[in-house]
């Protein structure tokens, strides 16, 4: 008998609603913070992509690549994320921003981590450092959520 089949998964966003809802809630607030920070809706995604390919989060890479298509982005762009350093195809916006989630994401060691916050200093304002910053954190959050309960990615027609 596997292990899945001893143990059902338990969909802690279900077990723990109040809980869930309060990390919801602060989904909505960064929502607000970024386009308040003039983020775009693809970097945004953009961001939600990076961190849960960093993560390895089915789901939410599902979720979001269709909200990401659904705002415009190509699947070009999104195909060479993985890869957007040597893509030629990201902003330098975009590039500071990936750089930062990845940071925040990977925790690398402090020269690296304080590289990558200070070329994202010098490309995004203030309210867009904190704003990826959060956009990083919460990502991270919904992740974990995600990896740990099992949510199924739901197979679509092309």
């Amino acid at each position: 008998m596997s292990l899945t089949a001893e143990y059902d998964r338990l969909f802690i966003d279900r077990q723990s609603p109040e809980a869930y809802r309060s990390m919801s809630a602060v989904a909505s607030a960064v929502a607000v913070t970024a386009e308040a920070a003039g983020l775009d809706r693809i970097l945004v995604e953009l961001v939600n992509i990076r961190v849960s390919q960093l993560n390895g989060c089915g789901f939410c890479l599902d979720l979001h690549a269709r909200r990401a298509v659904k705002n415009g982005e190509t699947p070009q762009r999104l195909a060479l994320l993985p890869a957007w350093r040597d893509a030629g195809l990201f902003t330098p916006t975009e590039q500071a921003a990936l750089a930062l989630a990845e940071a925040i994401t990977t925790l690398p060691d402090h020269h690296d981590r304080e590289r990558e916050r200070i070329r994202a200093r010098q490309q995004l304002t203030d309210d867009q450092f904190s704003a990826v910053c959060w956009l990083a954190i919460t990502m991270n959050a919904f992740n974990r959520i995600s990896i740990i309960s099992g949510h199924p990615v739901r197979p679509r027609p092309a």
